[in-house]
């Protein structure tokens, strides 16, 4: 009689819990942060001009620039190269008083094909402050708004 050991995949993605805050003891006024479940800083969010958003590591460098272009849609680059490596295009698909939905094509992905293919679709909701990111019918990802009673 052979048994078999249970099959598990070494890629398995681990859950991270990170906290965003705009008041964080270790960012300046206005900046927003990310910190992880220790109160350390992991990521903060930069913006330099009103078309331009900058991600960057805990130690200042810039992992992903952002820009807003003109039709209304956003286009990734790695670092802050100054728009010569995309990663990504995200496009507003619906923009309701209390709802946004956004489309997320990952450039890699789509490189040898004539037309772009959604990757992933984000939907939020102003008043819930609140945001899930989908890859197909999946949840990829979720952001909620938790309430300190402090």
């Amino acid at each position: 009689m052979t048994t078999s050991a249970p099959v598990h995949p070494a890629n398995l993605p681990i859950p991270v819990d990170l906290f965003v805050s705009k008041k964080h003891p270790g960012l300046p006024r206005g900046v927003l942060g990310f910190a992880d479940s220790s109160g350390n800083i992991v990521f903060r969010v930069n913006r330099p001009s009103d078309d331009k958003t900058v991600l960057l590591d805990s130690t200042g460098i810039p992992l992903i620039s952002i820009y807003h272009h003109q039709d209304g849609s956003w286009q990734g680059f790695k670092g802050d190269d100054g728009e010569k490596d995309p990663l990504f295009k995200v496009k507003r698909i619906m923009n309701k008083f209390s709802n946004t939905e956004l489309e997320v094509f990952l450039v890699a992905e789509n490189e040898n094909q004539g037309e772009l293919t959604c990757d992933f679709k984000v939907k939020g909701c102003h008043f819930q402050r609140s945001c899930t990111i989908y890859k197909g019918d999946s949840i990829a990802a979720q952001d909620i708004l938790v309430l300190s009673l402090l």
